[in-house]
């Protein structure tokens, strides 16, 4: 999962897009890759499946709702992964003549069915409307046991908000004019005919305004840090690269549009017990050779408490025990992993002189039956050099 791609990076939308530009992205795209269209190009199919899965997850209010709060960890295809056949019937929606007008409107011509072309228009920015402020990205760190069994957190940091002194405007005298370069539309178009070049105006750097007078305290940017208090609760199941969202709570807006939204991205750090591989738990289980020969009752730590199991005699060293149930709570209420206990045989140090004289006395009366991998092991040694003579001989 962490290698995947934000699937609003996928589609190239803003996280705020509505669901009309959502579809109207994923149809340009699905367009340009659709493997009919590619039969010879294996990353256009590639391309093809991951839009398709972006879209899958975001033209699903319920889906994208998951996504947007803990990333793609929150989005389950189940242990087949995306199912790449059932996405054609998104293609099959798309409208060709709705592919091409937005294809060509980009460009700034338009398209009216297969009969003829439409006239450019130009679109144009109110220099005074109000502008959403931009999502932030916080990561934070947080302990292992934070992520078993959830936590609360407040995180302090500096924030973009509306500047106190213009309101926002980023003007002393709250105003702001039509850029004369691109007449307010905020980008520049070079070239003639059909093909046109369009690129971010660079006076007002795609504002579609100036500011003649800035603001002494902001100085024109309508924005100032301020240090912000957030509460955070962190549910339980979550991994390092889970993603949480906080509506409203990233960089405030200007000219009052309303705030951002705040993404907390979670880097989970070690356990001294546990070893996780997803929502399964592994845990080493120090045993006496001794209590492993006669036979023993060992404590098993799992998230819900100690689990007591019984080892029966002559118990092997590394042998693996499943808790099932008993690993990581998933997000979202889903099943839970399983813990995977290993018993491990610690030797005994420090002896002193009654120790070891007992475990000399032990040696004495063991028999070779009592061992039988040491014996296995040098049958085996004895037939490896056996062959090794029987070579050189020859």
């Amino acid at each position: 999962m962490a290698d995947k791609r934000d699937y609003y990076e996928v589609l190239g939308v803003a996280k705020d897009a509505t669901a009309d530009q959502i579809k109207s992205a994923y149809r340009k795209l699905a367009m340009k890759y659709h493997p009919d269209r590619n039969p010879d190009n294996p990353e256009a199919k590639e391309k093809f499946t991951e839009i398709s899965e972006a879209y899958e997850v975001l033209s699903n209010p319920e889906k994208r709702q998951a996504y947007d709060q803990f990333g793609h960890q929150g989005v389950n295809f189940g242990p087949g992964g995306f199912n790449f056949g059932r996405d054609f019937s998104h293609f099959q929606d798309v409208d060709l003549n709705d592919i091409l007008n937005s294809f060509l409107n980009g460009m700034g011509g338009g398209f009216s069915g297969f009969s003829g072309w439409g006239g450019s228009r130009q679109r144009r920015v109110d220099p005074n409307a109000p502008r959403r402020g931009d999502d932030m990205t916080f990561r934070l760190d947080v302990e292992f046991d934070e992520a078993v069994f959830g936590s609360e957190r407040t995180i302090d940091l500096q924030l973009p908000t509306e500047c106190d002194e213009c309101h926002g405007t980023g003007s002393s005298d709250g105003k702001r004019t039509t850029c004369k370069t691109c007449r307010g539309s905020g980008v520049e178009v070079g070239g003639s005919g059909f093909f046109q070049i369009r690129q971010t105006c660079h006076t007002c750097g795609g504002e579609g305004s100036v500011i003649e007078k800035p603001c002494r305290k902001c100085h024109g940017t309508g924005r100032v840090a301020k240090a912000q208090h957030i509460s955070l609760k962190i549910p339980a199941g979550v991994d390092t690269g889970s993603r949480l969202r906080l509506a409203g709570k990233g960089a405030g807006g200007v000219r009052g549009g309303e705030p951002g939204d705040l993404y907390v991205l979670l880097q989970v750090g070690e356990s001294d017990i546990f070893e996780r591989d997803g929502l399964n738990l592994y845990v080493d289980i120090p045993v006496s050779p001794v209590d492993a020969a006669l036979g023993c009752t060992v404590d098993v730590p799992t998230p819900d408490g100690t689990a007591e199991i019984k080892l029966p005699e002559g118990t092997p060293n590394g042998k693996v025990m499943r808790l099932r149930g008993q690993g990581m709570a998933g997000l979202r209420g889903s099943m839970r992993g399983d813990l995977i206990a290993r018993i491990v045989f610690e030797v005994p140090v420090n002896l002193d002189k009654k120790a070891k004289a007992a475990l000399e006395t032990f040696q004495k009366h063991a028999q070779s039956g009592n061992f039988p991998e040491k014996d296995r092991f040098k049958q085996r040694t004895t037939v490896f050099f056996k062959h090794k003579e029987k070579l050189q001989k020859k």
